[in-house]
């Protein structure tokens, strides 16, 4: 078999990514996305989207995403490669020198439809090959004028907090005890706790939408109960963040935040919200369900 060509494209053969036929089944072709640079007014760096080439067919391809301003990679979100090809996309993936936490798309009840759950696992075993593991699967949902404001319970009052060294306060309280598989990575981590708290703030301030919507969550005792984060991402409105601190648990108070993060970013004239959470933390699950905001996708990260 002809020896493989990996290589980063440049601006002027981009194109070749689109070279690769594509089944739409999972990943962003499966959403109706394309691959574009930024140039052409895309999401992508040629230099940080690699193809494999055999015979000067691309047989496999990579393309590492990220904010406008970030200087490296945040996440692998598109990978995939030719029938036959598998050993392919794990030899591209090896000889990449770009790492980010790989995020593979796939419909919502995936496992329901076999040539899915095929394309979904080759690229999972491809991945794995090249020294990735499976981190968590998580819903994507996301909410529409359509589906309707829920009602704000009322028990709750917000307020924002200008001061960083306050809302990093609640963070560490918050993942002190969580559910959340990328806090529990990065509490793992040599950072610990801090370092779990210190990222959820980082990206609270990578998101471009404006800092003083920070809110945090009083009872009527004046105790914190949790913050919220309306947020805006590359991709528009977004659930930044809801947590509850440890001692207020228990009293469905994730439900409460999200329907006021909801209503504030209506307010703000928001015609989609996004949000996200682990398929394991059925309590945040469950009050996005209660809100009214239905799954539209699944992911599985790998690290």
């Amino acid at each position: 078999m002809t020896d493989l060509v990996i290589r980063a494209l440049t601006e002027s053969d981009a194109q070749l990514f689109l070279t690769l036929p594509d089944r739409g089944l999972v990943g962003r072709a499966a959403f109706g996305h394309s691959y574009a640079t930024v140039r052409e007014g895309g999401e992508y760096r040629p230099e940080w989207t690699w193809i494999a080439e055999r015979d000067g067919v691309v047989v496999a391809r990579a393309a590492w995403w990220s904010g406008p301003e970030d200087t490296a990679p945040v996440t692998l979100n598109w990978f995939d490669f030719a029938d036959g090809e598998d050993e392919a996309g794990t030899e591209l993936l090896r000889q990449s020198p770009l790492y980010a936490e790989y995020e593979l798309i796939l419909p919502a009840g995936w496992r329901d439809r076999p040539d899915v759950v095929a394309a979904a696992e080759a690229r999972i075993a491809a991945a794995r090959a090249a020294g990735m593991k499976p981190l968590v699967e998580r819903y994507r949902y996301e909410w529409t004028p359509e589906c309707g404001l829920p009602e704000r319970p009322g028990r709750l009052t917000f307020r924002p907090e200008p001061d960083d060294a306050v809302i990093l306060d609640v963070l560490r309280r918050v993942h002190s005890v969580t559910l959340d598989a990328h806090a529990r990575r990065a509490i793992e981590g040599p950072g610990g706790l801090e370092q779990a708290a210190q990222e959820e703030l980082d990206f609270f301030h990578w998101c471009p939408s404006p800092r003083s919507w920070w809110q945090l969550a009083y009872t009527p005792e004046g105790e914190v109960a949790g913050l919220h984060v309306p947020a805006r991402n590359p991709g528009g409105p977004c659930i930044g963040f809801i947590g509850v601190v440890p001692e207020q648990r228990g009293h469905g108070y994730g439900y409460d935040l999200l329907v006021e993060c909801t209503h504030f970013l209506a307010a703000e004239g928001a015609e989609f919200i996004a949000g996200a959470t682990d398929q394991g933390n059925a309590p945040m699950a469950a009050a996005f369900a209660r809100a009214g905001h239905p799954i539209i996708q699944e992911r599985i990260h790998l690290v």
